[in-house]
């Protein structure tokens, strides 16, 4: 009984620690100005609820400080376009050669395909930071500062690895004797890895996909580095800015911040169980 009850009493602890913030954020975004900004601290649950902070982000003008300004929803709008294109473009960009990467590194022979495999997947343990400055040098040389290809291709060179790592070991767990058939009735490798294994490794595809996206929707050291506009700056860079020198609104911040969320949670509640399955394709052969 003891054991059963310590169970659900870390269930619920590790439950809390989870949505706890993002329920506080939730009140807070319907929480009045005034109550907010009480100097005792606001309460968890709020006296009275408030729809200004979300009309002060949808809205065609706000306030502040009881001064009409500017509405702030034409910058949130294309934030909110700037990280669906760029999490978009990084999972497809991402997929598509893990796909054909890791197809490479399990069916393909050549020298060295083990030793290259592992300094891939070890670059995961380089820190961002490392190698900001000569990462930022390099698309400077290019011309890729604040553009979508340029921010697309360092999220690639980021979440690659452990798309590999995962379409590795999807395609590990597949029988080769399926693609075997296939050669001996004289189709191509090409033909047999985009028309046979790619079907049949579409949990692990869909799987690789969703963290990509993920991963490239909650970025933020990339883009404030890379995205200094709004031509392709995230509202993961946006929604700080709404700090100014003399305010801090928090109400409008936490608005924007459910919106914000809205899209992952919405990935995640409707593909949930391709995510399971495909993390799972190759844990058994």
């Amino acid at each position: 009984m003891m054991r059963r009850f310590l169970f659900w009493l870390a269930v619920a602890a590790l439950i809390f620690w989870s949505v706890g913030p993002v329920l506080w954020g939730l009140l807070a975004s319907f929480t009045p100005p005034g109550e907010l900004m009480r100097p005792e601290g606001a309460n968890l649950l709020p006296g009275s609820l408030t729809l200004e902070h979300y009309v002060k982000l949808f809205g065609e003008s706000s306030t502040s400080q009881g001064n009409e300004v500017a509405s702030v929803w034409p910058q949130f709008r294309a934030a909110l376009a700037n990280s669906v294109i760029t999490s978009l473009l990084a999972s497809v960009l991402t997929t598509t050669i893990a796909a054909f990467g890791a197809w490479a590194f399990v069916r393909l022979r050549f020298p060295g395909r083990n030793v290259i495999f592992i300094a891939i997947v070890a670059t995961m343990a380089i820190p961002a930071y490392t190698v900001m400055i000569p990462l930022y040098r390099l698309m400077i040389a290019a011309g890729m500062i604040d553009t979508y290809l340029g921010v697309t291709l360092i999220y690639t060179s980021a979440f690659l690895p452990l798309a590999l790592w995962i379409m590795r070991s999807v395609y590990e767990a597949m029988p080769l004797s399926l693609e075997e058939a296939a050669w001996i009735d004289g189709a191509s490798k090409f033909h047999t890895l985009v028309w046979i294994v790619l079907p049949l490794a579409a949990p692990g595809l869909v799987a690789t996909a969703i963290l990509t996206f993920l991963s490239a929707w909650g970025q933020f050291i990339v883009p404030l580095i890379f995205s200094p506009t709004l031509a392709t700056k995230p509202l993961t860079v946006l929604i700080p800015e709404f700090v100014t020198r003399n305010y801090v609104d928090y109400g409008l911040m936490n608005a924007a911040g459910m919106v914000a969320i809205l899209p992952p949670a919405l990935v995640v509640l409707f593909l949930n169980r391709y995510l399971v399955s495909g993390l799972m394709a190759g844990a058994s052969k």
